[in-house]
């Protein structure tokens, strides 16, 4: 029997899911988490032998949510947007498997069997996406600062965290901006997590 974590913040989907799996003769889920901070917790109190997270979830999204857990368990992701860059991220973070939301029920099982035999899975349409999606315009350091805007620094605390000026911050914020064509410091965090850059 391969026992399943599952891990996603619709609890409609979450639930249709995990009915779906329990039906297939090898599958059992053995516990399920609205976020990525108790689908974490739910891995290491169950000791799962494979894990599916959505990739967005609140609090931790599900390669946050992997990165964390490391090479404990074999980690399928689903997602129903696949954004450019966010399958890099998603392969340093040592998922296993990337699947759209799309994905039938029978074919997330099969999917699970082989991850869980020790195979990768990418959906062909996603890793195209990752592959002809544009390159990356920012520097290390405006990508730096944006990943402190996305978890909700000011430009006072992120100059504390980074041994800037705040002058010299919001310059870096500012020169990220105008690349980006956005008008706040929290749309280009935002465009730069969507692209999978941070």
């Amino acid at each position: 029997m391969i026992r399943v974590v599952l891990a996603d913040d619709e609890d409609l989907i979450r639930g249709a899911l995990a009915a779906l799996l329990d039906l297939e003769p090898d599958l059992e889920v053995v516990a399920q988490s609205a976020n990525g901070t108790d689908a974490i917790r739910a891995v290491r109190e169950h000791r799962p032998d494979i894990a599916v997270f959505d990739l967005e979830m609140p609090g931790l999204d599900g390669v946050q949510a992997a990165g964390r857990l490391g090479p404990e368990i074999p980690i399928v992701l689903v997602t129903r947007h696949a954004r450019p860059g966010v399958l890099k991220r998603a392969l340093a973070a040592g998922i296993r498997g990337f699947v759209p939301k799309t994905t039938p029920a029978s074919r997330l099982a099969a999917i699970l069997r082989d991850v869980h035999a020790g195979g990768r899975y990418i959906d062909p349409e996603i890793a195209a996406s990752a592959l002809t999606g544009g390159s990356c315009p920012l520097t290390d350091r405006e990508l730096e600062l944006l990943s402190h805007t996305l978890r909700g620094g000011t430009i006072a605390t992120i100059a504390a965290a980074v041994h800037l000026a705040p002058g010299t911050v919001r310059n870096y914020l500012s020169s990220a901006m105008t690349k980006l064509g956005v008008a706040t410091r929290h749309e280009a965090a935002r465009h730069a997590w969507e692209e999978g850059w941070i």
